[in-house]
Parts: structure tokens; C-alpha cells; sequence
């Protein structure tokens, strides 16, 4: 009977053994993936060089939590154009070099838009009136300036519809910029097009020209509208019965009515947009609990006390990945409705 029960008494120590070992091992294996993670962080957070060298260049200028989340969905879209191009050379499929020439372009876009264009003072304000900041000598257009004036001190805007307000404004000012760049490179293009002998290059660069006149006059007419809109709500106030909130939505909306979809084509679009909202709104929510969250880590920083600070930590960076994620679900989808009414307003012309 004895030996038996030695056995078991073995048997279950090794048992637990083999659980602590076991225990010991996951726990360093996770630790380990954690260390391999943080490696491949500072190795290069994006497959693209020049990408990596932009969000380092961001993370010099200290940009907010909620720029760099921003920022960070931004080159993820980046990177996935780039990577999808790099495939399409390989095949030969842009010989014009015209993809290029768009990758090019909406890398600047993002340049300017965080303000690492080189160019001083054309960095969007990160806060909004309520926080304070001097947001009027941003907007860089006395007309819009103007207007924005003239909602604050009219009394028509409770402080909620003024941060809404201010976002169609911050919007607004990046389409302008958008169109400016696409103008100048029309323009770069024009140039070199007047010094073509070659009849057959000459083909391929007048349809190229086409495409990026087709292209200017959609921003424009996206422009003219958006103008207008924030014209009629700064003089009379907020519809209680509007359809939308949200600017880019709105935008895509009066885009969509104005492009060749049929009513029932029209009406789905109006569910997706409805769903779209819905999302930038989720999007919008993480933001504002990663600044707080940011806020809160920066005040702790400053007690001394670790445990607290990396419960903090660890919360911070659950939002951060939460925002960067839903910012480029939000950024992907932005850009496949673009895509469906740049293509139904194309028939239009047709």
C-alpha cells in the first residue's frame, strides 16, 4: 500500500511541477512576444521607409495623443496604397507613372495636414474653442473667418453645437488644402505636357490631364458646397430636422445626390451613410477618452506612484490601439464612398 501511495505523492508533485514550469514558461513567453513586439516597434512601425520616417518626424514634434492616432491611420492607409503599387510596377501596370504621382500627392496631403510640410503654422489646431487656442488666425481665409466670428458671438449655438460647428471649419480648411496641391501639381504637369513631341506620349499625358482636371473640379464643387452650407448654418443655426452631423458625411451625401445613382441606389447609400455616422461617432468617443487619458497619465507621471501609473499605462495604450484601429476602419471606408460617387458623378459627365 505504501509504495502505491509514494507513487501517487510523486506523481502529483511532479504534476505540480510541471504546472509552475508551465506557468513559468507562458509567463515568459508572453513577456517575450510583449519584448519582440516593442522590438519591432522600434524597428519600424510601418513596411514603407519614407512612412516610418514621417511618424518618427511626428513623434519629434510631439504631436497630441489624438494627432498621432490620427496620424498613424492616416500612413496605415498610406502604406497600403504604396504597398498595392509597388505590386502593380512590378506587373508594369503604371507606366505613366500617374499612381505614383497620386501616392506622392496624398503624402503631402498628410504632410501639410500635421503640419510637417515644412511650412509654418499650417498644422490644424488639436483643440477646439472650448479648450481655448486661437483658432481664427487658422483657418487662413478671411471668409471664413469671418463666419466663424460671426457664430460665436450670435448666440444661436449651444457650446456642443459650436464644437460641432468648429469641426466642419477644421474640415473645410482641409479640403481647401487638398485642392491647392492637386492644383499645383495640375499645373507642374501642364508644364512638362507643353515640352511633349512624341505624339503617342502626348495621348497619354492629355488623358492624365483629363483625369486630374476631372478630379480638381470635384473638390471645387465639394468646396463651393461645403462653403455654402457652413455660410447658411453660421447665419441661421443648426436644423433640428437635418439628415446628418458629421461633415464628412454631409459632404458625401450632397456628393451623392449630385452623382448618377438611381433612387433605390440613392436610398441604400443613405443606410450606409447612416451606418458610417454611427462609426465616426464611436471613433470621435475613443478620441476624447484617450485625451483624457493622456491628461490623466501626464498628471500621475507626476505623483510617483507606479503601480497607479502603469494601470494607467495600461489602459492608455488599449485606447490608443482602439482609436488608431477604428481611425483607419473610419479613413478605409471614407475612401470606398469617395471612390462610388467619384465614379457615379464620372457617368454624369458622360
Amino acid at each position: 500500500m505504501a509504495a502505491p501511495r509514494a507513487l501517487a505523492v510523486l506523481a502529483a508533485a511532479l504534476l505540480l511541477a510541471a504546472a509552475s514550469q508551465a506557468g513559468k514558461y507562458s509567463r515568459e513567453a508572453n513577456e517575450g512576444l510583449a519584448a519582440a513586439g516593442a522590438k519591432r516597434r522600434e524597428a519600424g512601425e510601418f513596411r514603407v521607409v519614407r512612412l516610418n520616417q514621417v511618424w518618427e518626424k511626428a513623434q519629434r514634434l510631439q504631436l497630441s495623443a489624438v494627432k498621432l492616432a490620427e496620424l498613424h491611420s492616416d500612413l496605415k492607409i498610406q502604406e497600403k496604397d504604396e504597398l498595392s503599387w509597388k505590386k502593380l510596377k512590378a506587373e508594369g501596370l503604371d507606366e505613366d507613372g500617374e499612381k505614383e504621382a497620386k501616392l506622392r500627392r496624398n503624402l503631402n496631403v498628410i504632410m501639410t495636414k500635421y503640419g510637417m510640410n515644412g511650412k509654418k503654422d499650417s498644422q490644424l489646431v488639436d483643440t477646439n474653442y472650448i479648450k481655448g487656442g486661437t483658432e481664427s488666425d487658422i483657418l487662413d481665409d478671411p471668409r471664413l473667418e469671418k463666419l466663424w466670428s460671426k457664430a460665436k458671438s450670435s448666440g444661436k449655438f449651444s457650446d456642443e453645437e459650436l464644437d460641432k460647428l468648429w469641426r466642419e471649419f477644421k474640415h473645410h480648411k482641409e479640403k481647401i488644402h487638398e485642392y491647392n496641391i492637386l492644383l499645383e501639381t495640375v499645373s507642374r504637369t501642364e508644364d512638362i505636357h507643353k515640352n511633349v513631341i512624341n505624339p503617342e506620349e502626348n495621348l497619354v499625358k492629355e488623358e492624365i490631364l483629363h483625369n486630374k482636371h476631372r478630379e480638381l473640379k470635384e473638390k471645387l464643387r465639394s468646396i463651393n458646397q461645403g462653403f455654402e452650407r457652413l455660410r447658411k448654418v453660421s447665419h441661421q443655426g443648426y436644423d433640428a430636422t437635418s439628415e446628418f452631423e458629421e461633415p464628412r458625411v454631409i459632404d458625401l451625401w450632397d456628393m451623392a445626390k449630385s452623382a448618377n445613382f438611381t433612387e433605390k441606389e440613392l436610398e441604400s447609400f443613405r443606410e450606409e451613410l447612416k451606418h458610417f455616422e454611427a462609426k465616426i461617432e464611436k471613433h470621435h468617443h475613443y478620441q476624447k477618452q484617450l485625451e483624457i487619458s493622456h491628461q490623466k497619465l501626464k498628471h500621475i507621471e507626476g505623483t510617483g506612484d507606479k503601480d497607479h501609473l502603469n494601470r494607467n499605462k495600461e489602459k492608455y495604450t488599449m485606447l490608443e490601439e482602439k482609436t488608431k484601429e477604428l481611425g483607419y476602419k473610419v479613413k478605409k471606408h471614407l475612401q470606398d464612398l469617395s471612390s462610388r460617387i467619384s465614379q457615379g458623378l464620372q457617368h454624369n459627365e458622360l
